[in-house]
């Protein structure tokens, strides 16, 4: 799927109650930009803000207060980061669902998310891990940017979509936590 493409992902799989987001990222040799490159889960509400900075998922908070959405402490496959969305428990005041990711030291260290080769978001059935939906590579337009919004899930009317997003941030987390209403 290509940046600000979206697909329907209860309508066409029914009884789905939970996905995966699988996340894939190459470097190459690259090691320090893939040691420092944090992957984080914004629960929000229908205005796109964050409803909490408690519902900000990521390596020190590895679960959204009602326990909705989680990050795998121990990845399948050859994802490097998974975050598991049990659906049928997201609040009903969270109309969306964002994955980002940013450099964490990284940033001081004269490193982009250009220098990744491949940056790749997709979405599997929790229940037996089929492949739903995969993004095109998210890497190639990257320039000096610190920070990407991958793609979220969020609510269409009684159903779930799943959209790309592929938006670059070129200060990382201090955009992102702008963008979204997040403390730091």
């Amino acid at each position: 799927m290509r940046r600000g493409a979206n697909a329907p992902l209860t309508r066409e799989n029914p009884g789905l109650t939970g996905v995966v987001f699988g996340i894939r990222f190459n470097a190459g040799a690259e090691k320090t930009l893939i040691d420092n490159l944090v992957v984080a889960t914004i629960l929000c509400d229908a205005s796109g803000k964050a409803i909490s900075d408690r519902h900000f998922v990521y390596f020190n908070q590895i679960s959204s207060p009602d326990l909705s959405v989680s990050q795998l402490t121990e990845v399948l496959g050859d994802d490097n980061e998974q975050i598991e969305i049990d659906i049928d428990a997201v609040p009903p005041e969270v109309s969306r669902i964002v994955v980002v990711t940013y450099l964490n030291e990284g940033v001081t260290q004269r490193r982009s998310l250009s220098q990744l080769r491949t940056c790749v978001i997709r979405v599997l059935n929790l229940k037996d891990n089929t492949e739903l939906v995969n993004s095109e590579n998210l890497a190639t337009d990257l320039t000096s940017e610190t920070g990407l919004a991958l793609g979220e899930i969020y609510r269409h009317g009684s159903e779930w979509k799943f959209k790309v997003i592929g938006e670059g941030y070129t200060r990382g987390i201090i955009d992102i936590a702008a963008d979204y209403r997040i403390a730091l």
